[in-house]
């Protein structure tokens, strides 16, 4: 007797379901609090005044303007456009001389090694075919030049809270979690072949509220997974609410009052081979 194999996901399909996810609440308001990551990015990857550097699932532009600050000719990609005009506004509200474009990290439309440097923060690591995604990355950048992301890690409050919502709201069968781009080990089976070297470093970034209730608060409101994770659960949405805060709480390091919730991210340097 045979053993009937899952079908596989529905690629396009769950694509066009994380859109109109990212396109809900207001992941600007988010990306604000998390800029000096993508300042310490670009830091990381010594980014050249006069590099051409893109930016994938840009968001609202925190790398792409990063880059730009740099003097680099910085180029920001996404596909929710409401997330494009507001980096568009940033940068000019900024003085900056930056390109924003709509568009697929699995199918970037640029040539092969078209950029010197190619960045993302929190961004690729949500493409639901992490191969194909990764490949796009290197395949735009330069020989030599440098592929630099910020993932959320599994074990930190970020990946942790993907876990906690997943009890509650199952996400699509068939797909590795977005969370594995904080792994070293995936992070060589995405890139194989195609790199030089690969450098991972652990960092730290803190959120912080006047309290674990504000931080759930803030990101039922405006950060679209768990906007609609609330949503779908309707009046089932206490238990996910009771368990989100008591993990804030978890990951507070200040034990009481205003918190300081930590949440590890790793910093990823791959120079394309």
């Amino acid at each position: 007797m045979t053993t009937p194999t899952a079908a596989p996901p529905d690629l396009t399909a769950i694509k066009a379901r994380q859109q109109r996810t990212w396109a809900s609440g207001d992941y600007a308001a988010v990306a604000t609090h998390i800029v000096p990551v993508a300042e310490n990015l670009c830091d990381a990857a010594d980014i050249q005044a006069g590099w051409r550097v893109l930016d994938v699932a840009a968001g609202s532009g925190n790398a792409t303007l990063a880059a730009a600050r740099r003097g680099a000719q910085a180029v920001g990609v996404d596909y929710v456009p409401d997330l494009l005009e507001r980096g568009q506004a940033r940068a000019v509200a900024e003085g900056l001389a930056v390109a924003f474009q709509e568009a697929d990290a699995e199918a970037l439309p640029w040539p092969d090694a078209s950029f010197d440097a190619v960045v993302s923060v929190f961004g690729v690591m949500f493409a639901p075919d992490q191969e194909r995604a990764a490949s796009e990355l290197l395949r735009v950048c330069r020989p030599g030049g440098v592929v630099a992301l910020a993932n959320w890690t599994p074990e930190g409050f970020v990946g942790e809270l993907f876990r906690v919502v997943g009890r509650h709201v199952p996400p699509p069968a068939g797909l590795r979690l977005p969370a594995s781009w904080g792994e070293p080990a995936r992070l060589r089976e995405l890139f194989g072949g195609g790199i030089r070297s690969l450098d991972v470093r652990k960092r730290e970034f803190t959120f912080r509220f006047r309290s674990a209730a504000e931080l759930v608060d803030f990101f039922r409101q405006h950060y679209g997974p768990t906007l609609k994770a609330f949503e779908a659960l309707n009046e089932r949405g206490s238990a996910l609410y009771e368990d989100f805060v008591a993990l804030a709480r978890r990951f507070d390091r200040n034990g009481g009052g205003p918190v300081a919730v930590r949440s590890e991210y790793v910093e990823v340097l791959a120079v394309r081979a």
